[in-house]
């Protein structure tokens, strides 16, 4: 026995996908006939035991002389003239934090939907989607080669169409899937090519392989290793929302709030953030690369934030935080600070599990009501909400001691002094970011629980379920939310540098996969460290105070300054027109193509022309058929002597040609 298995039997690492696989057959199958407790139980069951394990494997991960990672080996999955992928799993200390956000959150995701979905009519639907999504994340994140990765990747892109399109009644929840779906593919083809390539140069999509492979040969520096890392970076833009294929994230919140809260913000959107760190052996070859990832994740950040600030749709405000967070993943990974990254992933899944949560609270309590112009007053109303979220925008908004500091200031630090050529500017980007983040978060906390009350307490919800006035969750909503909350104060401690007199311990438990990361920001000064967060928090109270002043001190004044600058406020309330430009560039032109060439030349034409000839050729020569068949003797031996003579004549002329 290995000492791995000492420590734990390999075989317990395939109970972590394969209970929540479970969980959908029996809903999925059995749900329709199921009393709702059993389809709970079910749902409940079959994620709190992966958590457990996943709880374990931290215990035993961290102590004295653990290996840096276990394995599962299965035996070979595909195995062609020396080509072989297995179905393995790994679990390194990478894949350990992002297990913990998997079953971690999303089990107090599942807790507090059955509150939330207490009501809903597909409730046994919801929650096998919901364990079918746990299952290919769950692989997604165990997976020991590009291809296991890449089964995993698309069947989350699966389940999250089916939890977007929930409500697939709604034209929109419908119209949301799809886009969400077809956009994806877009990136994964990135992907796909990318392991093409990857087959091609090295004959081999195991990690361990391929980086073993880069690690022996330190005079690879791009060429084909660009072109690799560039076509895994399309497909990391794709499935965490980055410039140019974010359109679809924001698209997404038609689903459920809880679908919201597990897809969105914790788990599905951060899997390209994992990718990109997965595979950092590959892009520290490629300069290239690198400084794509950085300008991509910084004017994501950026372009997300200025858009949020205008939103009114209190989870689109939410979707397009997750885009600009997950825009500041990217640039720590694009400045080499990956460990950075990761630490900013696991506090995002935090703060924005709880704030869309909450969200949901707010939500559930105004009867289905998400327009933030429709709120206001709601802090004594619903108490534990107010505060839960109060921790979460404070983390988000990045102020001492909440987590959301922390992480975010660690990757201001790192871009600060990396070697990127334009490093600077990528700070003064993330900087200005911050502040727009401060505003928009404020925003929404002022425009929700203060001022005056701008709801009316309706008699039925959305859905036509008989409404109860403006009150407070259930306590199986509200745990959660506590939880989180909690963690959204606490969390980010795990990180805390040394200029402020931490040890940086999350740093040291990702050096196993990152190494030391021997970087400029490792080795500088504390003082200077200091004076970047003290500008950072500065940032943020800019953006606090102007949030006050707009929203609580005068509210309305922020209408007034809308028309003052006009058509800024227009480019962004508009959301920069992508979606229409998107439109008028490659939706319409395809729409004709599809309609003139498919539709119009080759479907009427070619398949219904083809179609009709072969029809009228079938008429003629049943009629022909017909006549011949007609049943009377007389007739049949007319037409046996006519096919004689013709076979007379044709013997006759025959032979005179074939002599001569």
């Amino acid at each position: 026995m290995s000492p791995q298995t000492s420590l734990m039997p390999d075989y317990y690492l395939w109970l972590i996908p394969l209970l929540p696989f479970a969980g959908f057959l029996l809903n999925g199958i059995l749900g329709r006939k199921l009393p709702r407790a059993v389809v709970t139980a079910i749902a409940l069951i079959f994620t709190a035991i992966p958590a457990a394990i996943v709880a374990w494997l931290w215990v035993l991960m961290k102590a004295p002389n653990a290996p840096e990672a276990i394995h599962a080996v299965s035996r070979p999955w595909i195995a062609i003239s020396g080509f072989q992928v297995n179905f393995d799993f790994t679990v390194d200390h990478l894949t350990l934090i992002m297990l913990g956000v998997v079953t971690g959150v999303g089990f107090l995701i599942h807790l507090y939907s059955v509150g939330y979905m207490a009501h809903e009519e597909g409730y046994w639907r919801f929650f096998a989607y919901l364990n079918l999504f746990m299952f290919f994340m769950s692989v997604l994140v165990l997976a020991s080669s590009f291809l296991l990765l890449f089964v995993g990747w698309e069947g989350v892109g699966l389940a999250s169409y089916l939890l977007i399109g929930f409500y697939f009644k709604k034209d929109s929840a419908s119209d949301a899937g799809k886009k969400a779906f077809i956009v994806n593919r877009i990136g994964d083809f990135g992907f796909l090519l990318a392991m093409f390539l990857l087959v091609a140069h090295f004959g081999n999509l195991n990690f361990t392989d391929v980086f073993a492979t880069i690690s022996q040969h330190p005079e690879w520096h791009g060429g084909v290793l660009t072109a690799i890392a560039l076509l895994l970076v399309l497909g990391a833009t794709g499935k965490s929302a980055q410039i140019p294929l974010y359109i679809w994230l924001p698209d997404a919140m038609e689903g459920p709030t809880p679908v919201s809260a597990l897809i969105h913000a914790a788990t599905m959107v951060t899997a390209g953030i994992y990718m990109v760190a997965r595979c950092h052996t590959l892009f520290d070859r490629s300069t290239t690369a690198l400084i794509v990832v950085a300008i991509i994740g910084a004017a994501t950040a950026i372009v997300a934030a200025s858009i949020g600030m205008v939103q009114n749709d209190i989870k689109r405000v939410l979707a397009y935080s997750t885009v600009s967070q997950l825009g500041y993943m990217f640039l720590a990974c694009g400045v080499g600070a990956y460990a950075a990254g990761i630490f900013h992933l696991l506090t995002h899944a935090f703060f924005k599990a709880l704030l869309f949560l909450a969200a949901g609270s707010v939500i559930h309590a105004l009867s289905g009501e998400q327009d933030m112009r429709n709120m206001g007053g709601l802090r004594k109303r619903i108490p534990v909400t107010f505060w839960t979220m109060t921790s979460a925008v404070f983390a988000i908004a990045g102020i001492w001691p909440f987590a959301g500091f922390f992480s975010k200031d660690e990757i201001l630090y790192q871009t600060f002094l990396s070697d990127n050529p334009i490093s600077k500017l990528l700070w003064f980007v993330g900087l200005v970011t911050a502040g727009m983040t401060s505003f928009y978060m404020f925003r929404l906390w002022f425009k929700t629980f203060f001022g005056e009350e701008h709801f009316k307490e309706a008699a039925h919800d959305e859905h036509g379920h008989a409404a109860h006035g403006v009150h407070e969750s259930p306590w199986i909503m509200l745990l959660p939310l506590v939880i989180l909350g909690i963690l959204s104060l606490v969390g980010g401690w795990i990180g805390v540098p040394a200029a402020f007199g931490g040890h940086n311990e999350i740093g040291s438990f990702l050096s196993p996969v990152f190494g030391g990361e021997q970087t400029a920001a490792s080795t500088a000064g504390h003082g200077l460290e200091l004076t970047l967060a003290a500008i950072s928090l500065l940032t943020v109270a800019v953006g606090f105070f102007f949030a006050y002043v707009f929203y609580y001190k005068k509210p309305g004044s922020s209408a007034a300054f809308a028309l003052k600058v006009k058509p800024l406020y227009s480019l962004v309330a508009n959301k920069y027109w992508v979606d229409e430009i998107y439109g008028a560039v490659i939706v319409t032109p395809l729409l004709m193509f599809s309609r003139l060439i498919l539709g119009g030349f080759v479907e009427t034409g070619l398949v219904n022309g083809s179609g009709s000839l072969a029809g009228a050729t079938t008429r003629g020569l049943s009629t022909v058929t017909r006549r011949i068949q007609s049943g009377n003797i007389r007739s049949y031996a007319g037409w046996l002597a006519l096919a004689a003579a013709a076979v007379l004549v044709a013997m006759i002329f025959g032979h005179s040609l074939w002599m001569h």
